[in-house]
């Protein structure tokens, strides 16, 4: 018995109609699509109201292995990933996403390895489509033609090339791909579950007609089989976001709401002036950091009138941009502003010069520097990069002119100093912290 289209109309809630006595059966899929930064796969409870919808896609989990009449077939958890980043990078990501969101379910919900599939899509290149295909984004046409007919990737001068993805970059001067980037990606990077799932009725009692009573034959061709997608039956009310604190906890800790990425370093300049030092820089979101760093060195040889004393800080803020700094964090081309305070003591045999107050602390008409610096970060290890700074700015202060004579130092005169051209200077080795803060692979190839 063949149905109309109109039919449909007549089951949104997918009741399925059958004979007396035969069993009937429809497939019912569940879907749930959770959120993610750009470059991260851990899994943020109150991003998009991840957690919201992902409470309520677990209960209703509960309800269908709950329900004697339905059965549970498979679970298929596929991550997907925005195109930033380079074709084996992102299938590693998208792969660590569905993992993510697969290890956060079987803490609130038992789930035996049969019973799940973990599917690593890559870049969500068929949901990158969907969009040029349903905007009227500058150069749409021929976006489109790279997508349909441009290989993903290409082997060349004997490495695979990311061809469709260099294709988007460069096509009219990036303008095309930044509007993505701006406007599409953000959707892409997802991970998806469905489940599946067998719902079982039971047959109806057949009643055996009394006699005089007219009998209705049942045919096999009115057995109805239905595909139909519960999720439409998920009130669709506007959802009130769920502070990250305020997420069930009774079964296992909630991962914390925002990953945490930062890094320690040394300047490598300042070890080869023997000035001990160490910094610590701050990832705030968004490309954005924050850093510290102190120095000091107290050396001294009185006997042959040599001092190299100088101690002080720095704080930085720091914008990073760029492709490496899409595919992760700390990493890339960045520019920023800088803030110095320190004091010295340098003599080398002869002519001496006080930074500051002779004998006196840091705060004691201390010398100071600001400006703007440009750097980038290579990665060289698993855990380390290599990160190149130089700063322009303007240095000022106070500070004394001394010789030394007779065993005694001898005050000539004192200066104020203007000093208006590099006043910083780096090449500093990058040690990586925070859960996901590493490179793929040693050399940067990601």
């Amino acid at each position: 018995m063949k149905i109309d289209k109109w039919i449909w109309l007549l089951f949104p809630l997918c009741v399925c109609h059958a004979g007396y006595g035969q069993e009937r059966k429809s497939a019912d899929t569940l879907n749930l699509r959770v959120h993610f930064r750009q470059g991260y796969s851990l899994f943020e409870p109150a991003l998009n109201e991840n957690g919201v919808r992902l409470d309520r896609f677990i209960g209703r989990l509960r309800e269908l292995r709950a329900d004697t009449t339905r059965r549970i077939e498979s679970l298929t958890f596929e991550g997907v990933a925005s195109p930033e980043g380079n074709t084996a990078m992102n299938r590693r990501l998208s792969a660590r996403r569905a993992e993510n969101i697969l290890a956060y379910i079987r803490t609130r919900l038992e789930l035996p390895d049969s019973l799940v599939r973990v599917v690593s899509l890559g870049v969500d290149w068929e949901g990158l489509t969907a969009l040029v295909e349903a905007s009227r984004m500058p150069y749409r046409d021929e976006v489109l033609h790279i997508l349909h007919h441009t290989p993903e990737r290409t082997f060349r001068a004997g490495k695979n090339v990311d061809d469709r993805k260099r294709r988007l970059e460069t096509l009219c001067g990036g303008r095309a791909w930044r509007y993505m980037y701006e406007r599409f990606f953000p959707e892409l990077r997802s991970s998806d579950v469905r489940a599946v799932c067998r719902v079982v009725y039971r047959p109806e009692p057949v009643v055996r007609p009394e006699a005089g009573d007219t009998v209705i034959p049942v045919h096999r061709d009115s057995i109805v089989s239905v595909q139909c997608d519960t999720s439409s039956l998920v009130p669709r009310e506007p959802v009130v976001p769920v502070p990250c604190d305020t997420v069930r906890t009774s079964d296992v800790a909630v991962p914390p709401c925002k990953p945490f990425y930062m890094a320690l370093k040394i300047n490598l300049l300042y070890d080869a002036a023997l000035v001990p030092n160490i910094g610590a820089e701050f990832y705030a979101g968004r490309g954005w950091t924050v850093g510290g760093s102190w120095m000091y060195a107290w050396w001294s040889s009185d006997r042959r009138h040599r001092y190299w004393r100088i101690y002080g800080g720095e704080l930085t803020l720091r914008k990073y941009f760029g492709r490496r700094a899409a595919e992760k964090p700390l990493t890339g081309h960045h520019l920023g502003l800088y803030g110095q305070l320190f004091t010295y003591d340098f003599e080398l045999g002869g002519r001496g010069y006080i930074g500051g107050k002779p004998g006196g602390t840091l705060w004691d008409r201390m010398n100071y520097a600001a400006g703007a610096e440009y750097g980038y970060s290579l990665p060289i290890a698993r855990r380390l990069n290599l990160d190149f700074t130089l700063g322009i700015g303007y240095w000022g202060g106070e500070y004394k002119v001394y010789d030394p004579e007779d065993g005694h130092y001898v005050w000539k005169e004192t200066k104020q100093r203007h000093w208006f051209g590099p006043t910083k200077a780096e090449i500093s080795l990058v040690w990586l912290l925070g859960r996901g803060n590493r490179n793929e692979k040693k050399g940067g190839v990601r």
